[in-house]
């Protein structure tokens, strides 16, 4: 008779699963239960759960950074990973590597939770807005170089207010670092007071394209400004966290443009009507002035003076 240590067996049954190709890379759906993060490991510890069993399950740091939703207690997703064993303790487990939401994109439900968050936080409340100033100085311009929206607000502001300087602010607007050079770029234009406005955007996209626009730290920052600003990413059936925290939304980089300045045509043609109607009042009250002075002037006591004094004398 041969007798085994608890080690052995482990090992065993441990070289069993992990040995199976099968088990190496697979899709599994289930129920979140028993969730915990490890806020300092960053790792996620969780069981999958369906009508009839549970399988453990962990997803380490390395891979919960590459998440674009936040997973709860109670949510149904589903993830790829391995199964394998943890010898000490004698317990097989799922390692993921990948999860996502089931039934609604992870993008999606990351825009969702996020808004949800900020607007409980306030950040989207009117009272925070700040006005838009009616004659700026300095436009502050943030986005791509390489771009359509840059050329278009540059064409729209030199066309209607041609007074105004453009300060412009070239940042990339996809990609890992964009959400970082755009929180930057607002930042470094507060830190410097160097625009009395600030555009902030870029033409549409994919929901992959805008993630940057979607960012809780740019929305922060956004927030913060003491600068108002205006968020015009995409299309008008486009939103983005930006757009809800800014002190206003344009749909369009070009219609941003427009809402940042007059146009100097609409001011001639209002200075036009104001000189018009200020010459009028003018005239109307010289005319006025006129006919009171006739009426006084055609009196009897002027017209014929001895009258009045003869029999006074």
């Amino acid at each position: 008779m041969r007798v085994l240590s608890v080690s052995q067996i482990n090992f065993f049954i441990k070289s069993l699963i992990e040995g199976d190709g099968r088990m190496r890379d697979i899709y599994a759906r289930g129920e979140i239960s028993n969730f915990t993060d490890h806020y300092r490991s960053g790792h996620l510890y969780f069981s999958l759960k369906d009508e009839k069993s549970v399988l453990k399950a962990v997803m380490f740091s390395s891979a919960a950074r590459r998440l674009r939703f936040c997973p709860k207690e109670g949510m149904r997703v589903i993830v790829r990973g391995r199964v394998a064993v943890y010898e000490p303790g004698g317990q097989y487990q799922f390692y993921v590597e990948e999860m996502q939401p089931d039934g609604v994109g992870a993008l999606s439900l990351a825009f969702e939770q996020l808004k949800e968050k900020l607007a409980a936080e306030g950040l989207f409340a009117e009272e925070h807005k700040r006005p838009i100033p009616p004659f700026p100085a300095r436009i502050g311009v943030i986005t791509s170089p390489t771009g359509a929206a840059v050329q278009d607000i540059r064409n729209i502001l030199s066309r209607r207010w041609p007074a105004a300087e453009i300060v412009f602010c070239p940042v990339l607007v996809q990609g890992e670092d964009a959400a970082a050079q755009l929180t930057a770029a607002v930042k470094l234009m507060n830190a410097q007071k160097a625009a009395d406005v600030i555009i902030i955007g870029r033409g549409g996209g994919s929901a992959e394209d805008l993630v940057a626009f979607n960012d809780e730290t740019l929305a922060r920052a956004v927030f913060a400004s003491k600068i108002p600003v205006i968020s015009a990413v995409g299309h008008e059936t486009d939103f983005t966290i930006c757009d809800f925290v800014a002190d206003l939304r344009a749909p369009t980089p070009s219609a941003a443009a427009e809402l940042a300045v007059p146009d100097r045509e609409e001011m001639r043609a209002a200075l036009a009507q104001l000189t018009r109607r200020l010459c009028g009042s003018v005239q109307a009250g010289l005319d006025d002035r006129r006919q009171m002075l006739d009426a006084l002037a055609s009196a009897n006591v002027l017209q014929n003076p001895s009258a009045w004094l003869s029999p006074r004398r």
